[in-house]
């Protein structure tokens, strides 16, 4: 091996530990924590934990058997059937992070009607269209012999060995990124977009009545006066910050992906 398959096989087996390590202490929590099982989002928390730990467990030990090697690893029943499931987890996760959005936006934009409009049963169907919508792509994919072990990417994955069928496989693969990569993107855009409108609102309103109670306390020593102001600006910050973690982790883990195929 050489020493860039060396460094890419220690950052597989770093992803493996910290995936498995961070995706294992998320069921805990949920296994112990009842407020955690009580709430509508722990559906779509612990079907995107499945997802990641399935993903870890099935397709990163055999890519880096893929990387050692330079060879599929296992025969093609085993490659098929990781393939399908990289495709379906894949797809499965990105859904589960667009539903966890739709769940904040009616969460902190319809707080009142929040428990009427997302119930279990509301959930439910949701994750049944995530998976309908998931294992669609794979089947076809599967059908027609359009996943394999691809020696570029050291990993059974969406992978055309006929040329004939060129012009076909990059339509699927096109319509395949733009209703799993794309729409979940546009989706946390838009409701993440909201919910930042919303916290903006209510940042105003809070700093009026800051700035009013700051004018009538006129005895007010001048360092609890800059805290305050201070933590005014902290408050204006922390929505973005976090919508911008979120959705800047969701390009960060998946554009690679979809990029590479």
């Amino acid at each position: 091996m050489s020493i860039w398959e060396l460094i890419l096989a220690f950052v597989v087996v770093v992803l493996m530990l910290v995936s498995l390590l961070a995706n294992v202490l998320v069921l805990l929590c949920f296994l112990y924590s009842a407020d955690i099982r009580k709430q509508v989002p722990g559906l779509f928390i612990l079907n995107l934990t499945f997802c990641n730990l399935l993903m870890t467990v099935s397709s990163m030990p055999l890519t880096l058997a893929g990387i050692i090697y330079k060879s599929q690893p296992g025969g093609d029943h085993i490659c098929h059937v990781v393939g399908f499931l990289e495709t379906f987890l894949t797809t499965n996760s990105m859904l589960s992070m667009a539903a966890l959005s739709i769940d904040r936006w009616i969460a902190v934009v319809f707080p009142l009607s929040y428990h009427s409009k997302m119930r279990y049963r509301d959930a439910a169907l949701i994750l049944s269209y995530t998976w309908l919508h998931s294992v669609s792509f794979p089947i076809v994919a599967a059908s027609l012999s359009w996943v394999g072990f691809h020696h570029l990417y050291a990993s059974c994955t969406l992978y055309n060995k006929r040329p004939e069928d060129r012009t076909q496989y990059v339509i699927f693969t096109g319509v395949f990124h733009a209703l799993s990569f794309l729409l979940s993107l546009i989706i946390l855009c838009f409701t993440y977009l909201k919910v930042l409108k919303v916290a903006r609102f209510h940042c105003k309103r809070i700093d009026v009545i800051t700035m009013q109670t700051l004018v009538l306390l006129v005895d007010i020593h001048p360092s609890v006066r800059e805290r305050c102001l201070e933590e005014q600006k902290r408050r204006r910050q922390r929505a973005t910050k976090k919508i911008s973690t979120f959705i800047g982790t969701f390009i960060l883990c998946f554009a690679p992906y979809v990029i590479t195929r």
